[in-house]
């Protein structure tokens, strides 16, 4: 304690001190006491600030139009705390005050040298870190089953890219996680490679050796970059995978809406060595993100990370134990098979985030979309995400005892329904692997070239142009500049005779697919 500083304890509630001169009054009950050991108040926070910035008398003769006017608006949105960069509030493109001191609170809560907001979600973070990783042109090594944003990035800094497949379960086609032999194998064989980024966990929760595959790009001279957009919640319990940003990852991206109490389109991102340049990766922040953000979304990751910080401890002991709970139930069941590592038969599962419930169709007589239509339609279970022989329920720290038993009750009502089935002896029907892609030129010039329309089961040899892929997770059937396949037509067909919507082709039929012109 500084000399300058005098404490006075007035009340049991109230603290008084004195520091350069200046008294200091301090409610206990407004603060924690890691606010009071850093002289913070609970006004201090972005979220408590912008609600009472809310119930000011303040006139905003500013954007946005709306101009805090519920009566201005069709709906019930909360346009009394949604404002612009006005005195006090900050500028997360210079951030000094509040908003540094918000994404101070996240770096800490995640045990990180630095984190930044991204209220253009993972999306618009993943973009960043790409850009800021390599040179325009230059080479990155990706893993194949990253998100749609990836390739976004890739195209815009006209990178080359060296993909690297993970394994598949050959019954659910669920991706296994990335080999750390084979990350080794394609830097030692590509020295100009500038980063390696990878997706763990994946959609499905399957978490690859992150510290292995980091100690080997590091060897190389690389950083790597984690797509960790559906593990946020890693940090804060032991019964989930430790998160990259522990495991020597140089950058790692949080969509922290996707699993903790957060308002959705809400990113973060981690800067966790030195590997990547600070400035770079701010620079491409401030350019892939609103040079207005939502101040609504970054008060939701400001009250979120306070709530954590407060209650996280019994908030996650209750959530697990409700999780555990409901897996043991569900794993009962005959015929709607959970899927755990030890079933699955990908390989290279060195972790697995069990707040991921896949439920397996394999051994019924239904598949994945027909499913998520029963849960949907008869029950009220709106999952997360259908594939053809599973589905997807993504569990979170929100969710209730009550929830986890709906989704239990009704598991078990339609695996009794299935017992009660004559099944016929039939040939099973193997699902089509995707296979890997011939890649015949970049993305980027593979998107500006010149195109024509060819007949899907007529376009087999040529090289598109366009993206395909099942929204979610975002995974590409297909990147432009790779050669069309037997295999990428016979899958579209099968996807499109079951009902599943394929997203990116310009075709919403998925009858024709754009591909370059005059092809020699």
């Amino acid at each position: 304690m500084q000399k300058s500083e005098i404490w006075i304890i007035v009340s049991d509630r109230k603290i008084r001190f004195r520091y350069n001169e200046t008294n200091y009054d301090i409610d206990m009950g407004k603060v924690t006491e890691v606010d009071f050991l850093k002289g913070r108040t609970m006004e201090d926070r972005l979220y408590k600030k912008l609600e009472a910035y809310g119930k000011s008398d303040f006139y905003p003769f500013h954007m946005p139009g709306h101009k805090r006017n519920p009566l201005a608006v069709e709906g019930d949105f909360p346009v009394e705390m949604d404002i612009t960069e006005i005195d006090g509030f900050d500028n997360l493109h210079h951030a000094e005050d509040i908003l540094k001191r918000a994404q101070e609170d996240v770096a800490r809560l995640y045990g990180v040298p630095e984190s930044f907001y991204s209220i253009n979600g993972s999306s618009g973070a993943i973009l960043a870190a790409v850009s800021a990783a390599v040179d325009k042109g230059g080479q990155i090594l990706v893993a194949r089953n990253c998100h749609k944003a990836v390739y976004h990035a890739i195209y815009l800094r006209e990178l080359s890219v060296t993909y690297i497949y993970p394994h598949e379960d050959p019954k659910l086609g669920i991706n296994g996680g990335i080999s750390p032999g084979r990350v080794e194998m394609y830097l030692a064989e590509n020295p100009e490679i500038q980063a390696v980024l990878i997706t763990s966990p994946t959609y499905d929760g399957i978490v690859s050796d992150v510290a292995r595959i980091a100690e080997i790009a590091h060897h190389y001279g690389v950083p790597l970059i984690v797509d960790e957009a559906h593990g946020a919640h890693f940090r804060f319990s032991d019964y989930f995978p430790v998160s990259a940003a522990q495991l020597g990852a140089d950058v790692v991206i949080n969509s922290v809406h996707k699993t903790l109490p957060c308002l959705t389109q809400t990113g973060v991102i981690h800067l966790c060595s030195e590997r990547i340049s600070r400035e770079k990766l701010k620079r491409f922040l401030r350019i892939y993100q609103s040079s207005s953000p939502s101040y609504i979304l970054m008060s939701s990751i400001d009250a979120c990370m306070d709530k954590l910080e407060r209650e996280g401890d019994e908030m996650f002991q209750v959530f697990t134990d409700n999780l555990e709970k409901a897996r043991e139930r569900l794993g009962k069941c005959k015929y709607i098979r959970l899927v755990t590592p030890e079933v699955c038969e990908c390989q290279r599962v060195f972790d697995f985030d069990r707040s991921k419930i896949l439920l397996s169709t394999v051994n019924s007589s239904l598949n994945g979309r027909q499913l998520h239509q029963i849960l949907r339609e008869e029950f009220h279970l709106e999952m997360e995400m259908e594939a053809e022989n599973y589905v997807l329920a993504l569990a979170a720290v929100g969710d209730t005892a009550e929830g986890f038993r709906r989704l239990c009750e009704a598991v078990e009502e339609i695996d009794r329904r299935e017992s009660l089935k004559c099944k016929k002896e039939a040939e099973e029907e193997k699902p089509l692997k995707n296979g890997k892609m011939k890649q015949m030129m970049r993305i980027s010039q593979a998107m500006d070239a010149e195109s024509e329309r060819c007949a899907l089961e007529e376009c087999i040899g040529r090289t598109s142009v366009e993206f395909a892929y099942l929204y979610p997770p975002g995974i590409p059937l297909i990147v432009p500049g790779e050669q069309i396949s037997g295999h990428f037509v016979k899958n579209v067909r099968r996807y499109l005779e079951q009902g599943f919507e394929v997203q990116g082709l310009s075709d919403q039929t998925s009858e024709t697919v754009c591909v370059v012109k005059n092809e020699t």
